[in-house]
């Protein structure tokens, strides 16, 4: 078997993955269940993760929370992002240098992400930087 491609997925992309179990992002949903996609966290992101599911809009009961939770992080594998963190490209947003450090230190093969400030990154890191949209159809992900 093929080894699964090692991907940083955002928070938002994840959360419309799980949220929205219907919805265009349920693709990426199934490939991190069919193993084809090894889906990266640290300690922050996954923090982020669990911070957003808690937001009033998604009306979400604690139980539900839990439940959506138990449906990724199982299938992730947990990257420890060392001290100093590894240099990364200088980025606007402070809250996406996590993601950038955890693919950058998880030696990810793909970093997917809806953030246009970290998509105007794309070249500038090890990894290629992809939408969604790019992130399935590139890694012919069905649809």
């Amino acid at each position: 078997m093929k080894r699964p491609l090692r991907a940083v997925i955002d928070t938002n992309l994840v959360l419309s993955a799980l949220v929205f179990a219907g919805g265009r992002l349920t693709p990426l949903r199934l490939s991190w269940q069919s193993g084809r996609v090894l889906p990266l966290v640290s300690r922050a992101t996954a923090a982020e993760l669990i911070r957003a599911l808690t937001y009033p809009k998604f009306k979400l009961a604690a139980d539900e929370q839990k439940e959506l939770l138990a449906d990724y992080l199982p299938y992730c594998k947990t990257v420890r992002i060392p001290a100093p963190p590894p240099a990364t490209p200088p980025c606007r947003d402070v809250f996406d240098l996590p993601f950038l450090e955890l693919a950058l230190t998880g030696e990810a093969d793909v970093l997917v992400t809806g953030d246009k400030d970290l998509l105007s990154l794309a070249g500038e890191l090890a990894c290629p930087i992809l939408s969604a949209d790019q992130f399935l159809s590139t890694f012919n992900i069905d649809r």
